[in-house]
């Protein structure tokens, strides 16, 4: 009896704590709003006051369910506040005024970023959401477009193609993905081998400091440099990118290749031997993942050629004559479910929606949907670099893997081409000439309950460890865009020793650079997250 009243008795206490705890909070979170409000109600140029929602507001809700593309957070912490400028010149006070309060400051584009630190954190925050900074100006004389940071890749492709049937930009496959994130941390894409990444054809910046001062390229090269694939919101805020359109054929075709992976091994590695080294108007990823009832591991090579379908046959004869693409394939309309091969001869925007597996039909309208899904579908990412073929042993690992778990994908892009022209030092993605292609690992779900979310990922955490053998070493690399807290975060005091763990994975030895602009443009470490830059120390 004794040692149940005890229990009972902590049980309440522990109760108790929690509503004090809530009440301490809540009355700390009160008088942050409150002085937040009253400093930004100072700047009397601004109108911002007007486009900041707290927990009360209407549209509260619905701002932070679109910003949450991964959702697996929505019950965690949420920001004090949501700030979503309808100008550029809204953003200095919200800087500043955080900066004053000592408030953290999240920074939303798009809110693809995989581990959801642009709309959560453990201290309090404000959401910096940028959706509203969505204007283009695109110049086909110069063959130039400005793009704000809160453009979709969706609406920077639309309109592109209601402007020209020519031109085109190598982002990356996701039309929801912010221009601002995405681009800030490289941007990979089916156009990466003929034209390199988005961060690549980048021109030149506009970005805001912590001082709240705009910035171009030509005030401050090192900051430029850092953020095409440095990740910006180290740095500070992207408020617009000028972007270096791209020349493409009127006519680009498309087409898909089915296989079996038990069956099709020699397929699989001649692709890992050769994909890189392909002409580079030529492109073929491949995807790895369980289908059918039987649960098989399935092949899909999927893959875009600049140029019309009588150029790229020849080509796949010399290359993989194993596909058997024949000219009559891409003028017939394959109508069967799971069919073996499609092929279809399109424009570019075409191959935008293919590559998102809409139909190439579709109009473009399709491009600017920002329709929040009814249904929740919950992820866990990560990625590799790998710069050798991967050997038997290694396919017969990912196989037998892939069979214990439903949901499982492996997304394999080649490089090579442009990608080799370019020095890894020349903008922060390293991962250049020597890397044959990159691996990105996904496990998804739908149930987001405590049991079923922990077997996905552990899951998913023990495929990245038995790859091990098969990928980049010393260190093993990683891609920004594909963001894994799981390699290590920053600590209280944003040690740059320490971050050099994780911070090298991404970045290679660009990231000692980074630091050091880092130290420069931001010395008190206002723009920071759980994997931001830190300040640079010896």
């Amino acid at each position: 009896m004794l040692l149940l009243f005890q229990t009972e008795e902590m049980v309440s206490l522990q109760i108790l704590f929690v509503l004090l705890l809530s009440l301490f909070l809540a009355k700390c979170y009160s008088h942050e709003q409150q002085e937040l409000l009253h400093c930004l109600s100072t700047y009397s140029e601004s109108n911002i006051t007007q486009n900041i929602y707290n927990p009360n507001s209407p549209t509260y809700t619905s701002i932070l369910e679109y910003a949450q593309k991964n959702p697996r957070w929505w019950n965690s912490s949420h920001p004090i506040f949501i700030a979503s400028p309808r100008t550029e010149a809204e953003i200095r006070p919200v800087i500043l005024c955080s900066k004053k309060i000592g408030l953290q400051i999240k920074i939303k584009s798009g809110g693809h970023d995989y581990e959801g630190i642009s709309f959560r954190s453990e201290s309090p925050f404000v959401m910096l959401d940028l959706s509203n900074l969505n204007e283009i100006k695109i110049d086909l004389n110069e063959e130039t477009a400005w793009v704000q940071a809160g453009a979709t890749l969706g609406e920077l492709y639309y309109a592109i193609a209601k402007r020209s049937k020519v031109h085109g930009f190598p982002g990356g496959v996701c039309f929801s993905v912010g221009t601002g994130g995405l681009i800030s941390g490289g941007g990979l894409g089916a156009l990466t081998r003929k034209f390199g990444l988005a961060a690549d054809n980048v021109v030149d910046a506009r970005m805001m400091d912590v001082n709240g001062n705009i910035l171009v390229r030509e005030m401050n090269e090192d900051l430029f440099w850092a953020v095409r694939g440095g990740g910006g919101a180290s740095f500070g805020v992207i408020l617009a990118w000028k972007l270096k359109l791209v020349r493409v054929p009127e006519k680009v075709t498309i087409f898909s290749i089915h296989r079996k992976l038990n069956s099709s091994r020699d397929l699989l590695q001649k692709w890992e031997n050769i994909s890189h080294q392909l002409p580079e108007n030529l492109f073929i990823r491949l995807l790895i993942q369980n289908g059918g009832v039987e649960r098989q591991v399935e092949l899909f090579f999927q893959s875009q050629y600049l140029g019309p379908v009588d150029e790229l046959i020849p080509l796949l004869r010399q290359y993989f004559p194993e596909f058997n693409l024949e000219r009559n394939d891409c003028f017939q309309e394959n109508t069967t479910a799971g069919a073996v091969k499609r092929c279809y001869e399109v424009s570019w925007i075409q191959s935008a929606f293919y590559f998102y597996f809409r139909k190439i039909t579709s109009p473009l309208e399709v491009l600017l949907d920002k329709t929040i899904p009814t249904q929740k579908h919950y992820y866990k990412g990560t990625s590799d670099f790998v710069k050798t073929p991967i050997p038997e042993s290694g396919w017969e690992m990912i196989e037998r893997t892939f069979l214990e778990e439903a949901g499982p994908r492996m997304i394999l892009e080649p490089l090579g081409g442009k990608m080799n022209e370019i020095s890894e030092s020349e903008t922060p993605f390293s991962h250049r000439k020597g890397n044959l292609y990159n691996i990105q690992y996904t496990v998804g779900w739908s149930d987001n309950s405590e049991s079923i979310s922990s077997q996905k990922m552990a899951w998913l955490r023990k495929l990245y460890k038995e790859m091990e053998p098969y990928v980049a070493k010393s260190p093993r690399t990683a891609y920004l865009n594909y963001r894994d807290l799981d390699f290590g975060t920053n600590q209280e005091d944003y040690s740059y020793s320490k971050a050099k763990m994780w911070g090298e994975k991404y970045f290679n030895g660009n990231f000692e650079r980074l630091a050091k602009v880092k130290s420069k443009v931001d010395p008190n470490n206002f723009f920071k997250h759980e994997q931001s830059i830190p300040p640079y120390s010896y």
